[in-house]
C-alpha cells in the first residue's frame, strides 16, 4: 500500500467551493472461514476477548487490511483487499490464537490506500486533496479542516493547480494514529459554511445504518452508509490509523480530506481511504470530525 502524491493534472477548472470528501461501496464477499454449521450455536466471545483478538490483528501487521469489533456479531470482522494473500491471513488467525474463532473475514475489491493525487480542489507544493469543512476558533479565526495525511510535510496551501492564490498554511497535523489537519485561512477566497450548498450546522457521530453524503474533488457528490465505527485500517508503511468511520460511498484519489455529512447539515467526518472507485466499488474510512475539532479547539459555523 503506497502513497499516492501525484503531480496534479492540468487543464481542470476549480470548483468556486473547495469542500470535498470520499468514500467507497463496500463490494465485500465472505471468505471463508468455518465459524458454526446449522446445527451448532456459534461460540460467545466475551468482550475481553474481542479486543485480545482486535489487538492481535493489529499485532499481525499486515498491510491492506481493516478490522472493527462488531458487538451485533459478537466477532472481529476483518476487511482484506485484494493485496492480502492466504498466507497473511493465516498469519493474522495464528496470531488470535486460541479465539480465532471470533475472526470474521471479508474480501473487498482494490487496495486499501489514502486518497491522494494531483489534480483540482486544494493544493500543496506536490500533491492535490479535498477541503473537509470551514472552522473557526474562539476569537474568530478561520480554518479549514481536511486529512492528516494531506497536511503532514505541507506548508502553504493553494486554490489553483498553478500555485498561484494562496489561501493558507497548516497549522496542525495528526497523521498516523489519527488522521486530521487544521490549515489556517490567510487569502481571500470565499469561506462558507456550507458542503455542497448544505448548511453545516453542528458535527456528531453518526449510527450505523445512518446514510450520508459526500463531497469529493474527483468524483463529486455521492452517498450511501455507515457500516461500523471505531475501524481500524492498515495503509502499509506503519501508517495505521483507529477510531475511524467506515462507510459504502465510493471515493477515488483526490477526494482526501473531503467532507463526510448529512442531509441535515451534520458534520461526520473528513476522508482518510480506502479500496476501489466509484465505477467498481469499495470501501472507504472516514476521520470522525469531532475528534479534530476538539483537538484543535475549533468549531463548525
Amino acid at each position: 500500500m503506497r502513497i499516492k502524491r501525484t503531480t496534479p493534472r492540468s487543464g481542470i477548472t476549480r470548483r468556486t467551493r473547495l469542500i470535498a470528501v470520499s468514500s467507497g461501496l463496500v463490494a465485500a464477499a465472505a471468505f471463508a472461514i468455518p465459524n458454526a454449521t446449522a446445527a451448532e450455536t456459534p461460540a460467545a466471545f466475551s468482550a475481553t476477548q474481542l479486543k485480545g483478538v482486535s489487538s492481535s490483528v493489529l499485532k499481525a501487521d499486515v498491510p491492506g487490511t481493516a478490522w472493527v469489533v462488531d458487538s451485533k456479531t459478537n466477532r472481529v470482522t476483518v476487511t482484506a483487499d485484494s493485496t492480502v494473500s492466504q498466507a497473511e491471513i493465516a498469519k493474522i488467525k495464528k496470531q488470535a490464537g486460541a479465539d480465532a474463532g471470533a475472526l470474521t473475514i471479508k474480501r473487498t475489491a482494490g487496495k486499501f490506500s489514502k486518497f491522494i493525487q494531483g489534480g483540482d480542489a486544494i493544493y500543496a507544493a506536490s500533491w492535490r486533496c479535498s477541503l473537509g469543512f470551514n472552522v473557526q476558533d474562539s476569537s474568530g479565526n478561520q480554518y479549514f479542516l481536511t486529512a492528516g495525511h494531506c497536511t503532514n510535510g505541507a506548508g502553504t496551501w493553494y486554490s489553483n493547480s498553478a500555485r498561484t492564490a494562496v489561501i493558507g498554511s497548516t497549522s496542525g497535523s495528526s497523521f498516523p494514529g489519527n488522521d486530521y489537519g487544521i490549515v489556517r485561512y490567510s487569502g481571500s477566497v470565499s469561506r462558507p459554511g456550507t458542503a455542497n450548498g448544505v448548511d453545516i450546522t453542528r458535527a456528531a457521530t453518526p449510527s450505523v445504518g445512518t446514510t450520508v453524503i459526500r463531497d469529493g474533488s474527483t468524483t463529486g457528490t455521492r452517498s450511501g452508509r455507515v457500516t461500523a465505527l471505531n475501524a481500524t485500517v492498515n495503509y502499509g508503511g506503519g501508517d495505521i490509523v483507529s477510531g475511524l468511520i467506515q462507510t459504502t460511498v465510493c471515493a477515488e484519489p483526490g477526494d482526501s480530506g473531503g467532507s463526510l455529512y448529512g442531509s441535515n447539515g451534520t458534520a461526520y467526518g473528513l476522508t482518510s481511504g480506502g479500496s476501489g472507485n466509484c465505477t467498481s466499488g469499495g470501501t472507504t474510512f472516514f476521520q470522525p470530525v469531532t475528534e479534530a475539532l476538539s483537538a484543535y479547539g475549533v468549531s463548525i459555523y
